[in-house]
């Protein structure tokens, strides 16, 4: 794909913030520090009625985006901030207003020309790159990227650190964003200077709460642990390797490719039916979660080819919000997801029903309640260093976690807004995730027609992608004949 690259700007917020350095929590400093890109397609503003007076403005689109991000960058200031290392695996947030990045790019294609617009290649170019070769803190906590298509459709692409908002809060920042940019004097049709004032007025609908005290950021231990006390948090040891192994340098070598695999209510169903009746009954019917990501877990390990007693993991993030006691405050913003693994034996999930795969994903997210997070925080406290718990995968790092081959993570936007984000122009034509090439990186995400569909964007090596493709949808017709 040919993209020319028009400006970078700084957007800074459009009023003086806090300035001065916020404590991070523990679950904030592990896990994947680095960029999460999201996109988002859009035809072009005249084929919406409600816009049809900017059929040749495109600078509009440019104008209003920018405004707006400076507005919403005021409550939502520490993300104008930078990351600041302290040691040991350590960092603190320097909210220092130094603003986002906004780049400009034209592509010479069509929206057409991308069909379907599954992940590719191509993205690499319509997603912001961060530059993971300077210090930390020259690095922005937020880049976007407007590309505008020779169709007159355009793509925004935001790429958000982890260190400082998971999945919820990323979205709240965007979905605050997006209102502000519709409330705009210039992205609303007629717009002039006098209507601006009503539309810096814009209030949000829900107010960031960033006070990390609830997670006793910046606090010391409550007290030292014994030294056996780590077989209680079994989810900050890395993931089993493939027999034979010892290291996971060679995998994480390996090509990759990335499928957009669907799935239609019928067959979500029909595979709930299965998980439910093939083993123990549960007292409660396993999720779509719970049953589609053990499907997706059984037929990772039949491509891959794994021998009976290999052990595999999956990575199951769990949201805390609504498991703390109280619950956190409305709106927190930071990282309040943690990261939980099932483990088995491939030859028990091959072998077994598909029951067998969604129970013990059910026993790792039901470890997710008060004492848990509070006490994973003690242990992370009581370590010296941090450096090992850090999923640094995405820039090249041999170490940290590794969740591909034989291991699997799954992550759910199933319950997340992440459609009909409306700028001014109309929502989206697609969204979907950025760029997806670490083996093993999986997402479930809600169809986009609101009709029970759901679509699996999975990351697998190139060798295993056509026979997990084989059992992911002919497993399903095999155990259905079976019931």
């Amino acid at each position: 794909m040919q993209v020319t690259f028009k400006g970078c700007y700084t957007v800074r917020p459009n009023e003086p913030t806090w300035c001065g350095r916020l404590s991070l929590s523990e679950w904030d400093q592990i896990g994947t520090i680095t960029h999460v890109p999201t996109i988002y397609f859009y035809r072009h503003p005249s084929s919406s009625q409600q816009n049809s007076s900017y059929d040749d403005d495109s600078s509009i689109i440019t104008t209003t985006l920018k405004d707006s991000l400076s507005r919403v960058l005021v409550p939502f200031y520490p993300l104008a901030g930078r990351l600041h290392w302290i040691g040991k695996g350590r960092f603190e947030l320097d909210c220092n207003g130094r603003g986002v990045h906004f780049i400009e790019a034209e592509s010479s294609y069509t929206l057409d020309d991308l069909g379907d617009f599954s992940p590719s290649p191509e993205y690499n170019y319509l997603v912001p790159t961060v530059d993971y070769t300077l210090p930390i803190h020259e690095l922005p906590l937020v880049l976007v990227q407007l590309t505008r298509f020779k169709c007159g459709g355009f793509s925004i692409s935001l790429t958000i650190s982890h260190a400082v908002a998971d999945g919820p809060s990323a979205l709240h920042f965007i979905s605050e964003w997006s209102r502000f940019a519709r409330s705009s004097s210039l992205g609303s049709i007629g717009g002039d200077e006098s209507s601006s004032s009503s539309s810096s007025s814009c209030s949000l609908q829900t107010v960031p709460f960033l006070d990390k005290k609830v997670f006793r950021a910046g606090e010391p231990p409550l007290f030292a642990l014994a030294p056996c006390h780590h077989y209680s948090h079994t989810q900050f040891n890395h993931p089993p390797l493939l027999l034979g192994q010892s290291d996971n340098i060679e995998e994480r070598k390996k090509k990759t490719t990335v499928a957009m695999l669907k799935l239609s209510k019928k067959q979500v169903e029909k595979l709930r039916k299965i998980a439910n009746e093939s083993w123990n009954r549960p007292s409660r019917s396993y999720t779509r979660y719970e049953t589609v990501t053990g499907h997706v877990w059984r037929s990772a390990s039949k491509a891959r080819g794994h021998e009976k007693d290999q052990p595999t993991a999956l990575g199951v993030c769990v949201d805390s919000r609504s498991r703390m006691q109280p619950p956190l405050p409305k709106g927190y913003f930071g990282n309040a997801t943690l990261d939980v693994t099932a483990s088995s034996l491939a030859g028990d999930l091959m072998s077994k029903p598909l029951g067998y795969a969604s129970s013990k994903i059910r026993e790792a997210i039901e470890k997710v309640t008060d004492e848990y997070v509070r006490s994973g925080i003690e242990f992370l406290k009581n370590q010296e260093d941090l450096t090992r718990f850090q999923d640094l995968h995405a820039i090249g790092s041999d170490k940290g976690p590794f969740y591909g081959n034989p291991n699997l993570g799954v992550v759910s936007w199933l319950t997340l807004p992440i459609y009909g984000l409306d700028f001014g122009w109309g929502k989206e034509v697609y969204m979907g995730p950025g760029t997806h090439d670490f083996d093993g990186d999986s997402l479930l995400l809600p169809g986009p027609d609101g009709d029970g569909s759901l679509v699996v964007a999975i990351c697998l090596q190139v060798v295993h992608m056509e026979a997990f493709k084989k059992h992911f949808y002919e497993d399903i017709l095999q155990e259905s004949s079976q019931d």
